[in-house]
């Protein structure tokens, strides 16, 4: 009896663990975000409070970039060209800025959280 209870403990937090990932796309509130000309376009999102992220970035420059922000804790290496999704946890009401990090002078956005 023993074994059979703790396979269905088992079964049971595989099932729960499963279901939080599944959770956390369906409840992600996706933004979106492309580099043109080495600027962020739109420079600034707005996401609610309390719900997780997911960022979509798409690189339309020939060169690639590393999307960063170090209040939210991520960076990211977008191919030229290419495509990225970041996903952010669940925020407190404020404003964080990202970057490009190759090319900080000029890519530089802001996500306000409210």
């Amino acid at each position: 009896m023993r074994v059979k209870n703790r396979l269905v403990v088992s079964g049971l937090a595989a099932f729960v663990a499963l279901a939080g990932s599944a959770s956390f796309a369906d409840d992600a509130v996706v933004l979106k975000v492309a580099l043109k000309g080495h600027r962020f376009v739109p420079a600034e999102l707005i996401a609610p409070v309390g719900k997780p992220l997911e960022i979509e970035v798409t690189n339309m420059d020939p060169t690639e970039s590393e999307f960063e922000s170090k209040t939210l804790r991520f960076e990211e290496v977008v191919a030229a060209n290419g495509k990225a999704t970041i996903k952010v946890k669940a925020l407190s009401p404020g404003r964080y800025r990202f970057f490009d990090d190759y090319y900080k002078e000029t890519t530089q956005g802001w996500l306000e959280v409210r």
